[in-house]
């Protein structure tokens, strides 16, 4: 696993993060134009992945593709606060020697994105092409046009918003009140062997927002078994799925995260392409292209999908030739780093 330490990170709660490391995946030749791509809630680093283990935009990213590697290098950090390498509650604290657990502090977005800032300086990357990321992704794209406008040329924020909705905060709620409640989790301080409930059903509730009714409808059409519906145990086993392989105090501290976000007061003045899907619970296209509209620079397509939300990860065939256009703009009207 490729990791980078950054030091200390002053947070917005003005609480400081010491020996903070970011674990990284990086493709495409090192003096290659750099892309930095955010990945979403429950994502990790490894955007690209193997031939054995295709990592999740590995239809998007790659030579002769969308974000083609033969062009540029790509970049992509597991988020602080996560845990598949980077700084997070599953982390060792410096200062008592033992995991952080419920002592890891809350995080913004913007802690996030200055803590890659930081990460970027020390893997000797001057400057960034651009950056790109969906759902929280696509948050902590906004925030890198809106923090560091000379470091980047253009970002692309896809299936986002300028704030996080209620709607949205709603299902986050629960999700985090499911877990909390969860007896087992014992105020974030649960024991490795703990099987947490909470946590499955966090992301089963999670689930239902991230594609349409129809693709639900479409899929399942009512079939079941002797005991349960396909729909219950397609929901069953993706929450038990992610609580084997995702922290619950990291599923709560990005959770958190997410409701803070907002930069509906920010003038970004960084070209923006926009990508929004229909169907899209979290993310309407109605909470982002007004905001758009008064933007400097700012471009957007919406995307048909009965995908929802998630039609980021999916189709690219729909929507990557959208990306490679605008890719084209950027090396066009922006000099080379």
């Amino acid at each position: 696993m490729a990791e980078v330490s950054i030091g200390s990170l002053i947070l917005d709660s003005n609480k400081t993060l010491h020996d903070v490391t970011l674990a990284y995946e990086r493709v495409g030749k090192k003096d290659a134009p750099a892309i930095l791509v955010c990945h979403a809630l429950t994502g990790d680093q490894y955007a690209v992945g193997t031939i054995e283990n295709p990592g999740w935009w590995s239809g998007l990213i790659g030579p002769g593709k969308a974000i083609d590697t033969d062009i540029f290098q790509v970049i992509t950090f597991n988020i602080l606060g996560g845990c598949n390498g980077s700084t997070g509650p599953i982390s060792v604290n410096p200062e008592t020697g033992t995991p952080y657990r419920a002592a890891f502090p809350d995080l913004t977005i913007r802690d996030m994105v200055r803590a890659e800032f930081k990460a970027l300086q020390k893997l000797g990357i001057p400057h960034l092409t651009a950056v790109l990321g969906g759902s929280l992704g696509g948050m902590k794209t906004l925030e890198w046009g809106h923090l560091y406008p000379d470091f980047v040329d253009g970002i692309f924020p896809l299936a986002v918003t300028p704030a996080y909705s209620d709607f949205g905060i709603a299902f986050n709620h629960i999700g985090i009140k499911a877990i909390e409640y969860d007896d087992g989790f014992n105020e974030g301080n649960y024991a490795e062997s703990a099987e947490l409930k909470g946590l499955q059903l966090a992301r089963m509730t999670g689930m239902v927002t991230y594609r349409s009714g129809g693709m639900f409808n479409g899929r399942f059409k009512r079939r079941r078994d002797s005991t349960q519906f396909d729909v219950e145990s397609y929901l069953t086993y993706q929450g038990e799925k992610l609580a084997k392989r995702f922290d619950a105090n990291s599923y709560v501290t990005l959770l958190k995260a997410m409701n803070t976000h907002d930069v509906r007061s920010e003038k970004i003045k960084v070209p923006i392409y926009s990508l929004s899907f229909t169907h899209d619970l979290l993310y309407p296209s109605e909470g982002m292209i007004p905001w758009l509209q008064q933007q400097p620079n700012a471009s957007w397509e919406i995307v048909e999908t009965e995908f929802g939300h998630d039609g980021f990860l999916v189709e690219f065939e729909k929507w990557g030739r959208l990306i490679v256009e605008k890719l084209n703009q950027l090396s066009i009207t922006q000099p080379m780093h």
